[in-house]
């Protein structure tokens, strides 16, 4: 499903306009980034959470030519599955 789908999906089953739930799902990722992005993690119960995670650089070999490179330190953000939304996709497995 991408985003248009869920916009679709959502405005259906709630019975509200298509641009009123494109607007509410852009700001909620925006605010997802924003917050990440300065340093803070979102716990959406149930869910999962948004958080930023250190990541220490390291030197590796670029498989192509041998040739070693250095990755620098970052920050990346990160998602960690909530319980009940991981039982949910295992059950849906079974």
């Amino acid at each position: 499903m991408n985003k248009l789908q869920l916009i679709t999906t959502v405005s259906l089953n709630l019975g509200i306009s298509q641009k009123l739930v494109k607007s509410v799902l852009n700001e909620v990722i925006e605010r997802i980034g924003e917050t990440v992005a300065n340093g803070e993690e979102i716990k959406l119960i149930d869910f999962g959470t948004f958080s930023p995670k250190f990541r220490k650089g390291r030197k590796c070999r670029n498989p192509q030519n041998g040739e070693i490179v250095e990755i620098v330190d970052a920050t990346i953000p990160f998602f960690k599955v909530g319980k009940k939304l991981k039982e949910r996709v295992n059950n849906n497995l079974s």
